[in-house]
Formats: C-alpha cells, sequence, structure tokens
C-alpha cells in the first residue's frame, strides 16, 4: 500500500511510526505545510526512500491531487486539522483512491436555536457525496482515530456480540495526565478540543433525532478502570454520536469528556474573549484568527510526551439486555504514556489515535474490511479489528459495570 499522510503533525508522526514495522506498507509520503516538521518525523523514523518528504497546502485539493499522482498512491490518509476535511476529502474522490480521516466535516450551529437544534451537523458535508462515491466504485472511511474511530469499533462490537437489544451508547473519555513544566499544556490540538468543546453538544435518541444542549451539560460522575477512577464527564459534540445511529439500532447515544475544571475554566475564557473564533480579524494591518494565535502560544503537543505522565482511556459504555437480562458493559483502550514513549516515540494520546488507521488500513489491504461510499467505522466488521489491537500493542479491556 502507498499513503499520501497529509499532515505530520503528533498523530501523524504516531501513524508513521505505528506503520513502519508492517511490510505491506510500501510508501508513506510525509506531507505537511511545515516541511522542517515533516523532515523531523523522518529523521526519528528513519528509511527515507519509504517515507519522502514533500511540502503541501492542505486548503489547495489541486496540490493533493497532484501529489497523489506523482507516488501513484493507493490511500489519502487525513491528519490535519478538521477544517482542512473537505479539501482533502474532495481532492481524494477527484484522484480515485480510498480515502481515511479520523475527524469529520465541520458543523456550523443553528442560527436562531444553537442549543436545541442542529444546523449543519458534523459529516454533512462528506455524507451528502456519498452517492457520488458509490457511483465511482471507491471507498472513504469517516472518523477512524480513537474516538471517534475505535469508539465506534467498540460500538458494533457490542451490537453483534454483547447484546440482544440496546438501549444507550455512550462514549466516555478520561485520563489522569498530568504534564509537568506548564501551567496549561493540552496534550492533543487546542484547535480541534475548542471546536468540539464550545460548539453545541449533539445528542441522538431515536423519539427526538439529532438535537443539541448546551456546552458542557449533563454533568454525570463515570468511573474509568485501571487506576484512573472517577471523573465527571459533560456533553461535548463529537462524530460518533452522528455515526453510531447510522448503523447500529438503539435508543440514545451521547459522548462525554471528563475534561476537568482547569480545562474547562480556560475554553470559557478563551470564548468571553473571543479568542476561540477561527475567522480572520484585523490585528495592526495583520489579518490573523485568533484561534490560531492561541494554538501558537501553547506548547506542541507533539513534543510533550517527555513531560506527561499517567494514562488516558478511550472507551464506549453500552446499556441493554442479553438473554433477557439487563447488562452494561464498558469495552475502552487504556495507553500509558510511559510505555507508548518508550515502544513508539510518541506521547500516548497521539499514540492511541495514531493506530487505529493503520489497522485500518492492514484490513483494507488484505481485504478483511471492503467497501464503497461513504463510511463510518460502524459499518464494517469490528472482531477483525479488535483482533489486531493486542497485536499492535494497543489492547482492549472490557468491564461488566
Amino acid at each position: 500500500m502507498k499513503t499520501l499522510l497529509v499532515g505530520v503533525g503528533g498523530v501523524g508522526e504516531s501513524i508513521a511510526s505505528i506503520a513502519k514495522s508492517r511490510p505491506w506498507v510500501e510508501k508513506i509520503v510525509l506531507a505537511d505545510y511545515n516541511k522542517a516538521r515533516a523532515e523531523e518525523v523522518q529523521a526519528k523514523i528513519g528509511d527515507p526512500d519509504r517515507f519522502p518528504v514533500e511540502w503541501i497546502d492542505a486548503s489547495k485539493p489541486e496540490l493533493i491531487e497532484e501529489m497523489a499522482r506523482k507516488y501513484k498512491v493507493d490511500l489519502i490518509m487525513n491528519a490535519c486539522d478538521p477544517s482542512f476535511n473537505e479539501a482533502i476529502f474532495d481532492a481524494a474522490y477527484n484522484y480515485g483512491c480510498t480515502y481515511m480521516d479520523m475527524a469529520m466535516s465541520l458543523s456550523t450551529p443553528h442560527p436562531e436555536k444553537p442549543y436545541e437544534q442542529c444546523g449543519v451537523k458534523l459529516g454533512d458535508y462528506q455524507f451528502e457525496r456519498a452517492e457520488a462515491w458509490e457511483k465511482k466504485g471507491i471507498l472513504a472511511v469517516l472518523g477512524l482515530g480513537v474516538e471517534p474511530g475505535l469508539a465506534d469499533v467498540f460500538a458494533r462490537y457490542a451490537k453483534d456480540h454483547l447484546f440482544d437489544e440496546i438501549e444507550e451508547i455512550g462514549v466516555r473519555d478520561g485520563a489522569n495526565l498530568e504534564v509537568r513544566g506548564y501551567e496549561f499544556a493540552p496534550n492533543f490540538s487546542i484547535w480541534t478540543t475548542i471546536e468540539e468543546c464550545l460548539n453545541p453538544p449533539i445528542v441522538w435518541e431515536k423519539a427526538k433525532g439529532w438535537y443539541t444542549t448546551q456546552p458542557f451539560s449533563e454533568p454525570e460522575i463515570f468511573e474509568f478502570p485501571e487506576g484512573i477512577g472517577k471523573l465527571e464527564c459533560i456533553n461535548v459534540e463529537h462524530e460518533e454520536v452522528l455515526l453510531v445511529p447510522r448503523w447500529i439500532n438503539c435508543q440514545r447515544v451521547t459522548f462525554k469528556y471528563a475534561l476537568g475544571d482547569q480545562f474547562i475554566g480556560v475554553l470559557k475564557t478563551l470564548h468571553m474573549l473571543g479568542l476561540d473564533n477561527k475567522e480572520e480579524i484585523k490585528v495592526k494591518n495583520v489579518m490573523v484568527a485568533p484561534r490560531d494565535v492561541v494554538a501558537a502560544c501553547l506548547p506542541d503537543p507533539a513534543h510533550l510526551g517527555d513531560r506527561m505522565f499517567g494514562k488516558t482511556c478511550a472507551g464506549t459504555w453500552v446499556k441493554g439486555t442479553k438473554d433477557g437480562k439487563p447488562r452494561q458493559v464498558y469495552l475502552y483502550q487504556i495507553a500509558d504514556n510511559q510505555e507508548c514513549m518508550e515502544k513508539w516515540g510518541c506521547q500516548c494520546v497521539v499514540a492511541q489515535t495514531g493506530f487505529n488507521p493503520v489497522i485500518g488500513w492492514d484490513l483494507l489491504e488484505h481485504g478483511v474490511w471492503k467497501g464503497k461510499g461513504v463510511l463510518g467505522p460502524e459499518a464494517f466488521d469490528a472482531a477483525p479489528f479488535m483482533a489486531k489491537m493486542a497485536e499492535y500493542g494497543f489492547p482492549y479491556g472490557m468491564q461488566e459495570m
């Protein structure tokens, strides 16, 4: 398989590092707007013939198409912030190859009732083009990171193997990570975190369909396994809520994230000051997006691994019945930062995200997963994916609740 990897930040690096040991990975083109960053990753991984470096502007589909043709790639992997999704998605369609991302196209809140009704939903741009992809006979796999991605695989596995009827599917994410040496240092893209945490959270109910709520709504205490413990989780806008109901019959779908009081306080302050704005404004004759300034002021998550300590947990809680009896389970994956640094040279949040697309590539390359059109992880058999997790160094766990 030849892959054009568009975006070589922390997650892009982890994807390349995890894929390096797979002999069926013929070539991964490390393409980024910051060519020096791509060269840094290439030097760290080695094997420059197999991991060539290219400069790219991910906002320009024609440049992506040109590079795909240059290397005759089989798959375009989008590892950029989701603001670039439409351009990269369209480039893959025009070129005519498989596309994969880890977060869907962005939403736009409802103009009059943002905290009650949906406007443009996550992934609407992509799903509106599903018929065209299917007619062309090519495949776009949306949301195959950890959340979305692995969480959706867990949901499909629960449907097929653990439940007869499902009442609720709830993705729950928590960690006990500490970044030493900084008063505030997010361990994932702050641009994406602002987007998903300050947008109106979305919930799905069979009787109501998709609807929105206030940010940070419906707090609950969720006990995470393996020593992470009890954390408060709140509603966040996330792709799983848009994906799961398309393929899995259930009554309700939610996504809740354990942000912590400090993080919530920072996000509320950024919003109050308008620093969450992703549109450019004029500052002393320079056009700049306030959110980009915030990101530039914070440390790069890709370089925080040696200062991070603890574990991160991604998982899917499912409530329903099996053999006529009530059942609740939590399927999860826990990544320890020290172990990820030792194995991959990447911090645990990006490593936990990056292994999932590589397993997806593996299953597509070997014909285990097949399809055409625009599909989420729930559209594929989950068992082969989960069988490979331990082999890739990221075993899953399950606890009855």
